[in-house]
């Protein structure tokens, strides 16, 4: 059994921005818990183990309110209290809205806006006891706008984003930092080598974003006074129009 003072559980600990957040809060002596559905997380636990941290990986579907209930409450009694807290499931898919089926727009919605709920649900119950805590939520471009193809994927970051600043009001005043992060560009994952090809092709190497600079906004989030306190922060590399 680990028994760290703190750790980070990040919902959605992928290869790239997830990881890297997990990464950068286990260099500041958090242990971090990263849970993905299905997929390897050796790689997770390994790297920052490699760094002289801790990790615990766990695979969990975050869609489904038993597992979400029991992971939380084993996490809390087996590893360490939660002192912070990233949501960053994806979601993204490109479809007509033509084609896009009920299945596809509630499956997306039920990762982006319905998991965001369930997982900060429980994690805000265990935080209020303590009087504070950091909630961070991923969003999107698609978090305050719609694109053509992307109408499943608009409609369930519109939806977390609304539930971050409703999680904000409420928890604020009761100590807890509720933050809401628009990301808004690519950032270099195969994935997105996958979906945006021209992008790689035609922008500098330095127009791209990168998951280790991203974890850097997610920390210093963590780190700001309560007296100032930031809910939304967007980003994007230099060369993104907006």
């Amino acid at each position: 059994m680990t028994n760290p003072n703190k750790c980070v559980l990040v919902i959605g600990a992928g290869d790239f921005l997830g990881s890297a957040v997990a990464r950068r809060f286990a260099r500041e002596g958090f242990h971090a818990v990263g849970t993905r559905r299905r997929g390897d997380l050796s790689a997770f636990v390994e790297k920052i183990e490699a760094e002289g941290g801790t990790a615990t990986g766990i695979h969990s579907d975050a869609r489904d309110e038993d597992q979400v209930i029991a992971l939380v409450e084993h996490i809390e009694t087996d590893i360490a209290p939660i002192g912070a807290f990233v949501f960053n499931v994806g979601g993204n898919v490109r479809f007509s809205v033509l084609e896009t089926t009920s299945r596809v727009y509630r499956k997306v919605w039920e990762m982006c806006a319905f998991a965001g709920f369930l997982n900060g649900r429980e994690v805000a119950k265990r935080m209020v006891k303590r009087g504070h805590g950091t909630m961070i939520f991923t969003g999107a471009t698609a978090s305050v706008r719609g694109a053509s193809g992307f109408s499943a994927f608009a409609g369930g970051k519109h939806a977390l984003r609304a539930l971050a600043q409703s999680m904000a009001r409420e928890l604020g005043p009761q100590g807890i930092h509720v933050a809401h992060v628009v990301i808004d560009g690519a950032i270099d994952t195969e994935w997105t080598r996958k979906l945006f090809p021209e992008w790689f092709e035609t922008r500098p190497e330095d127009g791209i974003m990168q998951p280790d600079d991203l974890a850097e906004i997610y920390w210093n989030l963590h780190t700001q006074p309560r007296a100032a306190w930031t809910f939304e922060t967007d980003v994007r590399p230099y060369v993104e129009t907006w």
